[in-house]
């Protein structure tokens, strides 16, 4: 933390203890404090001046909400940052949340919160008219076949460059885990959706934007959390930096990019008021959006396989079965294809990364009320909600219920399966739930590029266990850092080195 933003932190914190000393009713004046009216839920509002409850949010968002709602029940309001946000904590209430899409609006305060982390005008701007529903369109190419052709890429750009770590493993090689994850995935996403360089030092150059990137995604909470970006330390200059390689005379030069990048380039050159670099700004959020999440969560599933001998076993059986059962061969001069379907059925892989995503995800999925009304529920409740309020799931209380998940806390790498088929069905309380597993969001705010990182994870760790054999290097444990709570998957606390070589190709 940068010693500016470290001392704003601290002034807010000290003009609340001094003003907490103050009358109680001036002291309401000061802090803004909402009153609460009839049929609104219960409100915790906090004595620090606009932080209210937020310091012990940040702090362990899971343990302070589940806190909440033993004392006050499963609807609460809160009042942190300024912001006054009713939890609904019963997943059976979360489809009455979602299907209100009218009233409880997701895309202006995304656009809003987007536009300042990644400084490019809102997609509301009158300047700009339809932007926002063209470049939601072009999620399309994200979705069926056009999914199986960019998925395609993607393998082959991974297995690119698991060749090349295979010619460099003579022997055990030792990494560091999460560095590796961010490497790999890093340029197999990059040179997929935006082509490779072509200059001679090509690898060189995004790894350049990766180690950039990686700065840049160290403040993301922050920019997140609405702290001024001049308080960031190097920051802005490394985030101006960045979306200056996506400047069309650059891009212009990077060979066998996505259609789904090209469609966006497209669709900016119609817009004549989007100015160049605003232009870039969208790329490189597109860019941070697609490997954002992807990388921990390729990181989560990697090391809990690593973790749990039984899991890598049975995953990697999987894997060789299915080579063995469409005549592929493994090794760094075979090419291997795999169909869509073919991913699909790999239960055991898709169970465990499954579980590694229940284990660290913590997003929560935001609404805004757009005007004041009356939200309806199920068992005939009703809850008051105000122009501007927020309403907010956090699924992380669903993943890690004891009532829907046996032993929450425990990695269990088959939770996914039943009767060597995929498991859909968890019940709470003795009833089937709708919602079980959200580390995507869920109804409009659901991530377009789900399937896509899906398929992403699936390919690496099918390579990784085909090519080499793998283990970890050091006997520690690897915890959730939980500075990204509610933000999407939260990144470990240190990193751990593990072991590869190259598997001989004998069965």
């Amino acid at each position: 933390m940068t010693k500016s933003l470290s001392k704003y932190l601290s002034q807010g914190y000290e003009r609340g203890v001094t003003q907490e000393r103050k009358a109680d009713r001036w002291w309401d004046c000061i802090v803004g404090r909402k009153n609460w009216k009839t049929g609104e839920p219960p409100l915790i509002n906090g004595w620090i001046p606009y932080l209210g409850k937020a310091l012990l949010f940040r702090k362990d968002a899971f343990k302070f909400l589940l806190d909440q709602q033993k004392k006050l029940g499963d609807i609460f309001t809160v009042h942190i940052a300024g912001r006054y946000i009713t939890f609904i904590m019963d997943p059976f209430q979360y489809v009455y949340v979602i299907r209100n899409s009218k009233q409880l609006e997701f895309h202006e305060f995304a656009d809003k919160m987007a536009s300042k982390t990644f400084d490019y005008p809102a997609l509301s701007n009158v300047k700009f008219p339809d932007l926002k529903e063209n470049l939601h369109r072009i999620y399309q190419y994200l979705q069926g076949k056009p999914l199986e052709i960019i998925s395609d890429h993607m393998m082959k750009n991974l297995q690119d460059i698991f060749e090349w770590k295979c010619s460099q493993a003579t022997d055990w090689e030792t990494e560091k885990m999460y560095k590796f994850c961010c490497s790999v995935m890093f340029e197999a996403s990059f040179v997929t959706l935006y082509g490779r360089v072509p200059a001679a030092d090509g690898r060189k150059v995004i790894s350049e934007i990766r180690d950039k990137f990686i700065k840049f995604d160290a403040s993301f909470p922050y920019l997140a959390a609405n702290i001024p970006i001049e308080l960031l330390g190097t920051t802005k200059k490394v985030r101006k930096e960045l979306i200056h390689h996506f400047l069309l005379q650059n891009m212009t030069k990077w060979l066998g990019g996505s259609k789904v990048v090209q469609a966006r380039q497209d669709i900016f050159e119609k817009y004549e008021l989007l100015g160049d670099y605003d232009k870039a700004a969208h790329h490189f959020a597109f860019l941070w959006a697609s490997v954002g999440n992807t990388i921990p969560a390729t990181f989560w599933a990697m090391y809990y396989l690593l973790r749990h001998p039984e899991a890598l076993a049975a995953v990697r059986d999987e894997i060789d079965h299915l080579l063995q059962s469409t005549g592929q061969k493994r090794g760094p001069t075979y090419n291997i294809h795999l169909t869509r379907e073919q991913l699909d059925n790999l239960v055991y892989l898709e169970s465990a990364l499954n579980e590694s995503l229940r284990m660290c995800s913590s997003s929560m999925n935001i609404r805004i009320s757009q005007e004041d009304f009356v939200l309806k529920l199920e068992g005939d409740q009703e809850v008051s909600l105000r122009k501007g309020d927020w309403i907010a799931l956090y699924p992380q209380i669903l993943h890690m219920d004891p009532e829907v998940y046996e032993d929450p806390k425990e990695y269990k790498f088959d939770r996914y399966i039943e009767n060597g088929k995929k498991k859909t069905t968890f019940y709470k309380a003795g009833r089937k739930l709708k919602y079980f597993l959200m580390p995507f969001g869920s109804g409009i705010s659901m991530c377009p590029g789900r399937f896509l990182a899906m398929n992403e994870m699936k390919m690496f760790l099918f390579l990784l266990l085909a090519h080499f054999d793998v283990e970890l290097g050091e006997n520690k444990a690897v915890r959730l850092d939980n500075s990204r709570m509610g933000l999407g998957i939260l990144l470990p606390d240190t990193d751990i080195a593990f072991r590869y070589k190259l598997r001989s190709l004998r069965n």
